[in-house]
């Protein structure tokens, strides 16, 4: 089975503040195509999430996937507030590298 990367098939993937307590996380596509591949695939789910940043489920405040803008999006309560000691993103905009490599398979 061929696969791409996640990182291939997004327009965007990014990480960003969403409060003092949370961050909150954009995969969006140019394509419809690309958009329901991903989604269909099962490869982009709660538990991938849970797995990639090895959380717990409860961490995970939102997970949406929103067809209109052919877009995933999901937030994550931080174990630590947004600029307390020991925080090292405090604008949350380093958390998303795990997502790229993330294999989505494609055809034969």
């Amino acid at each position: 089975m061929k696969t791409k990367k996640l990182a291939d098939l997004a327009k965007t993937v990014r990480s960003k503040n969403a409060s003092p307590d949370k961050v909150t996380f954009d995969i969006i596509f140019n394509e419809k195509e690309n958009y329901e591949l991903v989604k269909s695939s099962g490869c982009l789910t709660r538990e991938t999430i849970m797995e990639l940043f090895n959380i717990p489920n409860e961490r995970i405040s939102d997970f949406v996937e929103f067809d209109p803008a052919y877009a995933i999006k999901f937030t994550l309560y931080r174990s630590v507030t947004s600029g307390s000691p020991g925080e090292s993103d405090v604008f949350g905009c380093q958390q998303y590298p795990p997502l790229l490599d993330i294999e989505i398979p494609v055809g034969e």
